[in-house]
């Protein structure tokens, strides 16, 4: 392993917003908020027969009736809520609400007691709307997937239900249909908006061994597709379950926010004992029930609903404005997580470049030919889905060379390939491990190596014979120097290259973006020892990756960052954060929108606590109203829903601002990255740490 310093300028009580068992087509939802409707609208129409009644002169044994109907009819919701917090011994906002609307009954407070239960009622909509609109927006999610599938067969192509596409099946998609499946293109081309998943305007083009995705849309041609994952295996499937797991996922913050407001029901209980005991030291009937009003009304103001609900509004609300751009975040720990960054691990194949590689040249050794050297190198990488492997074949078929059936084939964890070809084993990879296996050609190694400086080299060996190297280029992603300065900005110290590549190609690359630091030529297991060293030493750690050697590192960091729709399984899999694109610009929104929602939450939290101070305060000292107290319990709902949506717009800001940035690129050409030879001699390689 190579090192290289390179300096560069500067819940269970939480009232739930989605829920787990809605129907898949929204009707469920939506009746569910019709009959909330309903409710409200019968108390209140009662209440409102009482008030009649009372302003009527009837006698308050008449008018009262409604009333006292109205306040059982409301209050009956919150008693089942409350039953299920004592249940599971953590009584809170339900328990308090319910409380507040009996203790009024049993003052015969009855009209009081049907408006607050109304009012208290008309706070839960707020929420169950809200709730219902998150909702829609996995629905529309959800939505994008057609129900029906065109069957491929040897009959013919048919309509189906999707449950009974499998996969290995063959579906048919014409133009303007969206893709019912996840698959590879086997027939037609065809380009096709992928913006549902990636953010990416722009449509891709898509022909024979493309991967295409359920849920984006066909656009022009024709196209058949070998089926690869259907419904919630599919990579929209997966955004989809990741939001609703967002929503329901318990953080430290959230358990401390419980945990606070199991202590919190008690207090509010002892505060409201005291304000009646203190407010009815008489024995006039007056003072009695104003003493009762105004205990009624501490218990009103402070009920923790708004508290609650603090953490995982924002938390839904980031979980959307991130699938929206195609970040695809795993859990909620992991956003928090993001939000304490400081350290940042970048792979440099197809993380800060593109991953796609061209041979720039053919350096055979003394005693072979070029043509040779392809030959080998083409039919020892056939089998390989490496981007260097690709490449080199790619070549290959332009300079006509047909690769040769090989009789065996096996890849060397972080060295290479190993071929058997007409009873010859050919050896491919890197250049110590030519070296291990032959060390007599170490010299001639090394001098084919000096010709290929500032390139990844693929060497080649047959037979125990050297035959000489590969030199490939990569060309750098033209905003990952703006990526690392925008890192900077949002408090990150240290930016790390770590890479299997040579020290030569990962210094020119560092230098052109402006990292700190380079571990070159790291085997999986060397990546992996140095990401513990730095936790160890109290670095809070993101890692960006693409490449199955980068699955250990994406997940022992605090937050792995996985290219996901060009990179391997094992890497999106390891990693919390899966990008649906290829934009390294998404890394840095990412922290703004970790940052930004731990900022939301404290307001919320802060909030919501001063709201119900400033309520207690009023409520004991009698200077607020029992009508105007359920109004101050839901403006807390309504500050906190507000307040996190918030989050939802500041994703659209970002969309614009790339979009914006996208069309100025695009006027500049693309250039590999060259650095000159004499810069990358004159920064010396660092030890470790």
């Amino acid at each position: 392993m190579a090192t290289a310093n390179v300096t560069s300028s500067p819940m269970d009580t939480t009232p739930t917003l989605v829920s787990p068992d809605i129907d898949q087509g929204g009707a469920g939802g939506a009746r569910k908020l019709e009959r909330k409707l309903f409710v409200a609208l019968v108390g209140g129409v009662l209440l409102l027969t009482s008030l009649i009644g009372q302003w009527s002169g009837l006698h308050p044994d008449v008018y009262q009736i409604p009333a006292s109907l109205a306040a059982v009819i409301l209050v009956i919701p919150l008693l089942t809520g409350a039953w299920r917090e004592l249940i599971k011994g953590r009584p809170s906002s339900d328990a308090l609400a319910s409380l507040a609307v009996l203790a009024a009954l049993v003052t015969e407070n009855y009209i009081a007691a049907g408006f607050v239960a109304l009012f208290l009622w008309m706070a839960n909509l707020i929420l169950s709307r809200t709730a219902w609109g998150a909702q829609r927006a996995i629905r529309e999610l959800i939505g994008l997937t057609p129900n029906i599938a065109r069957l491929v067969t040897e009959e013919g192509d048919r309509e189906v239900k999707l449950a009974s596409v499998k996969i290995g099946d063959i579906v048919r998609v014409r133009p303007g249909e969206n893709l019912p499946v996840d698959g590879t293109v086997i027939s037609g081309t065809s380009n096709i908006n992928q913006a549902s998943l990636t953010g990416e305007a722009l449509p891709i083009e898509a022909e024979n061994g493309t991967a295409v995705y359920a849920g984006t849309t066909n656009l022009t041609g024709q196209i058949d597709i070998r089926v690869t994952a259907v419904a919630g295996e599919t990579t929209i499937g997966k955004v989809e379950q990741l939001i609703r797991e967002a929503e329901s996922a318990k953080t430290a913050r959230q358990e401390l926010i419980e945990q606070l407001a199991s202590y919190y029901v008690p207090v509010v209980l002892m505060v409201a004992g005291l304000v009646w005991f203190f407010s009815a030291r008489s024995s006039d009937e007056t003072i009695q029930d104003e003493a009762a009003i105004r205990a009624i009304t501490v218990l009103v103001v402070t009920c923790p609903g708004a508290l609650l609900i603090s953490h995982p509004t924002a938390m839904v609300a980031a979980f959307a404005a991130a699938a929206r751009l195609g970040i695809m975040i795993k859990q909620t720990r992991t956003l928090e997580a993001a939000a304490t960054v400081d350290t940042v691990v970048l792979d440099k194949t197809g993380t800060l470049t593109t991953g796609k590689f061209a041979v720039s040249r053919l350096v055979p050794a003394p005693d072979a030919d070029g043509a040779t050297l392809l030959q080998a190198a083409a039919d020892a990488e056939q089998s390989s889905n490496h981007p260097l492997a690709r490449s080199i074949l790619d070549t290959a078929q332009q300079a006509r060379v047909k690769p040769a059936a090989v009789e065996k084939y096996e890849e060397v964890h972080g060295r290479g390939v190993r071929a058997v070809r007409d009873g010859v084993e050919i050896c491919v990879g890197r250049s110590d491990w030519l070296i291990e296996l032959n060390p007599a050609a170490q010299s001639v190694v090394r001098e084919v190596e000096s010709k290929i400086e500032g390139m990844s080299g693929v060497h080649v060996m047959a037979g125990g014979t050297y035959l000489g190297a590969v030199g490939l280029e990569d060309k750098l992603r033209r905003y990952a120097p703006d990526v690392v300065d925008r890192m900077r900005k949002l408090g990150v110290r240290r930016v790390s290259i770590f890479t299997g590549d040579r020290l030569a190609v990962a210094k020119r690359v560092g230098q052109a973006v402006g990292v700190d630091h380079i571990e070159a030529e790291c085997l999986p297991e060397e990546k992996h020892e140095e990401l513990k060293y730095l936790i160890q030493k109290g670095h809070h750690t993101l890692v960006v990756g693409d490449g199955i050697n980068d699955g250990p590192i994406l997940a022992t960091a605090d937050v792995g960052v996985a290219m996901g729709l060009s990179g391997s399984d094992i890497a999106t899999n390891s990693a919390g954060v899966a990008l649906m694109n290829d934009d390294l610009r998404h890394v840095p929104f990412l922290l703004e929108l970790a940052r930004k929602t731990r900022a939301i939450v404290g307001q919320n939290i802060a909030g919501s606590i001063a709201l119900a101070l400033v309520g207690l305060a009023l409520a004991a000292t009698g200077n607020i109203n029992l009508w105007v107290a359920p109004l101050l319990y839901a403006f807390g709902y309504v500050f906190v829903i507000a307040n996190s949506l918030r989050l939802v717009r500041f994703g659209e800001g970002f969309t614009e601002q790339v979009e914006a940035i996208r069309r100025r690129e695009a006027e500049r050409p693309m250039k590999p990255v060259r650095q000159s030879r004499r810069h990358a001699a004159n920064t010396a390689p660092q030890p470790t740490g």
